[in-house]
C-alpha cells in the first residue's frame, strides 16, 4: 500500500489543528454517537448473500407481470454478446475514461458511438453522450439560446413530460420563459399558429418530439420547417424510443438543427429508472456550442491511427466565461452497451427489429379496439405505441390488470388530466400474440360495463 505521509507530516498537521491523534479526529461526538448495538444481519457465506437476494428479488411481483408499459423506456431485446463484452475489464473505470494515452479503446468506441448517432440522426456532429434523454433536451435547449441569445423557448405539450419537467428545472435556472404547442385532436402537436407565434423572433428554439409521447409520428411539415427557419429559431428534434430511427425520417430530413434524444432501447436494460444514456447530435453550425465533450480520430507522430478529445467546451478546459455548460460527466458505460448493440445489428437487424415492433404495434392496435368498451384515441400514424380510451377511469382499469398479472401501460390521467380515461401502451419485439391475448381477456372482463360496476364495489390500492 503506497502511504503518502510519514508519521512525522502526519504528527505535524494533528498539532496545526490541535488534535492529539488521527483517532481522535474522527471520533464521533457523545451528542450524536450511537449508544445502542447496531441491529444489522450477521455476516454471511457468498451463497448465503446470493439466497438473501434472491428472496428480495421475488418481492417484485411486477417482473413476473406481462408488460405494456412504455413512456420512454422500452423492453428490448438485448444479445448476451453485450454483456461479454460490455463487463470486460478494460472497459471498467472508476472515472470518466478519457485519459488518451491510457484510454485508446475506450475513445474508439466513444468514436464509434458517436459515428452511429450521426449515421441515425443525420446530422454531422455528436457528442460522447449525455446523462438521460430529458437533459439532453434541456441541454440541445441551451445550445439554441446560446445561438441567438433570445429568452423563450417554444416546447410541444407532447414532449414526454418529465423531458419537459427538467428542461422547466434548467430555465427556471437561467430566467428562460417556455410557451407550450398543444396537442392537436390526432395525437400530433398543433403548429396551426406556429408561423404566427415566431413571427415575433423571440423563441430560441422551437422542441418537437417524433414519435411523442402518445408514440404518435409528429414531424413538422414544409409549411412549419420554413417558418422556423425564416424567423431565425433553432428546432430541436426530440427521440425517445431511438428504435424508431432505423424506421422513420431522421430528425435532419425533417428540419431538425439538433437531436436530442435517450438510446436506453438499443441494449441498456431497464432498471427502475436508470442509468440510461442521452445523446445530442447537431450540424456543424452548433459546433462550438455542444456540451461535454468530443472525441476525434487522427494520426499519432508515428502516422498510427489515435483518438483524442477534440473539443472539451466546459470550464475545466477553457475560460469559465466561455463554458456552453457544466455538465460534464457523461454515460460512457451504458453509451458502450448502446454502441455494441448497434455494431451487432447493424443496418439490416436494426431495421428488423423496426419492424417487429411496427408489426406487434399494430397487432396490439387492432384487438384492443375491437374490445367493446376500448377505443383509440387518435388516428395519427404511430410506431410502437398508442393511446386507448378505457372510457372510464384509466387507474382503477389499471389496478384491476394488475391485479391479473398484467401491467397494462401508464395512466394519462397523471400527466394530461383530459385524457384521465386513457392509457398509453406499448409493444415491442417481445411482446408476443400471446401477451396480447392475454391483455385483451382480461380487459374485456373490466371494461364491460356490469363487470366494472361490480369491481367499483372492490377496495383498490395502486
Amino acid at each position: 500500500m503506497y502511504t503518502p505521509h510519514t508519521e512525522r507530516d502526519i504528527a505535524q498537521m494533528l498539532a496545526a489543528i490541535g488534535v492529539p491523534s488521527l483517532e481522535k479526529l474522527v471520533e464521533v461526538p457523545d451528542a450524536v454517537r450511537l449508544r445502542e448495538k447496531l441491529d444489522v444481519v450477521p455476516a454471511l457465506p457468498e451463497f448465503g448473500i446470493v439466497k438473501r437476494f434472491e428472496h428480495f428479488a421475488k418481492k417484485n411481483t411486477g417482473a413476473s407481470c406481462i408488460s405494456f408499459l412504455g413512456a420512454g423506456a422500452y423492453r428490448h431485446y438485448a444479445p448476451p454478446a453485450i454483456a461479454a463484452l460490455a463487463m470486460r475489464g478494460e472497459f471498467l473505470t472508476a472515472y470518466t475514461p478519457y485519459q488518451a494515452e491510457v484510454s485508446q479503446g475506450y475513445l474508439q468506441a466513444i468514436y464509434e458511438w458517436q459515428t452511429y448517432i450521426c449515421l441515425l440522426t443525420g446530422l454531422d456532429i455528436a457528442n460522447a453522450s449525455v446523462y438521460d434523454g430529458a437533459t439532453a433536451l434541456a441541454e440541445a435547449a441551451i445550445m439554441a439560446l446560446n445561438a441567438n441569445g433570445r429568452k423563450k423557448v417554444l416546447v410541444s405539450r407532447a414532449i414526454h413530460p418529465n423531458y419537459r419537467a427538467v428542461l422547466k428545472t434548467y430555465c427556471d435556472g437561467l430566467e428562460v420563459e417556455i410557451d407550450e404547442l398543444p396537442v392537436a385532436k390526432d395525437g400530433t402537436t398543433d403548429l396551426s399558429d406556429l408561423a404566427a407565434r415566431l413571427a415575433s423572433k423571440q423563441y430560441a428554439c422551437v422542441a418537437i418530439q417524433s414519435p411523442n409521447f402518445f408514440g404518435n409520428v409528429d414531424t413538422p411539415g414544409n409549411a412549419a420547417q420554413a417558418a422556423i427557419k425564416q424567423s431565425g429559431t433553432v428546432l430541436i428534434g426530440v427521440v425517445a424510443e431511438a428504435i424508431s430511427l432505423a424506421a422513420l425520417q431522421t430528425p435532419a430530413s425533417w428540419g431538425a438543427d439538433i437531436a436530442a434524444g435517450e438510446a436506453q432501447s438499443f441494449g441498456v436494460a431497464l432498471a427502475y429508472g436508470g442509468p440510461y444514456a442521452g445523446f445530442i447530435a447537431s450540424s456543424k453550425d452548433h459546433m462550438r456550442r455542444i456540451p461535454g465533450r468530443l472525441v476525434g480520430k487522427t494520426l499519432d507522430v508515428h502516422g498510427n491511427e489515435a483518438f483524442v478529445l477534440t473539443l472539451q467546451a466546459r470550464e475545466q478546459h477553457i475560460r469559465r466565461e466561455r463554458a456552453t455548460s457544466n455538465i460534464c460527466t457523461n454515460q460512457a458505460h451504458c453509451a458502450l452497451i448502446a454502441t455494441i448493440y448497434l455494431a451487432l445489428m447493424g443496418k439490416t437487424g436494426l431495421r428488423d427489429v423496426c419492424s417487429a415492433n411496427l408489426a406487434r404495434s399494430r397487432e396490439l392496435a387492432t384487438r384492443v379496439s375491437s374490445l367493446e368498451g376500448c377505443t383509440l384515441q387518435f388516428d395519427a400514424p404511430f410506431f410502437n405505441e398508442i393511446v386507448v380510451n378505457v372510457h372510464r377511469p384509466a387507474r382503477e382499469v389499471l389496478a384491476k390488470l394488475q391485479q391479473r398479472g398484467v401491467l397494462g401501460g401508464i395512466d394519462l390521467g397523471r400527466y394530461y388530466p383530459e385524457y384521465s380515461d386513457c392509457i398509453l401502451m406499448a409493444a415491442t419485439e417481445l411482446t408476443s400474440s400471446a401477451d396480447i391475448e392475454t391483455l385483451c381477456s382480461a380487459l374485456e372482463g373490466i371494461v364491460n360495463v356490469q363487470s366494472f360496476d361490480k369491481a367499483q364495489d372492490d377496495k383498490i390500492s395502486v
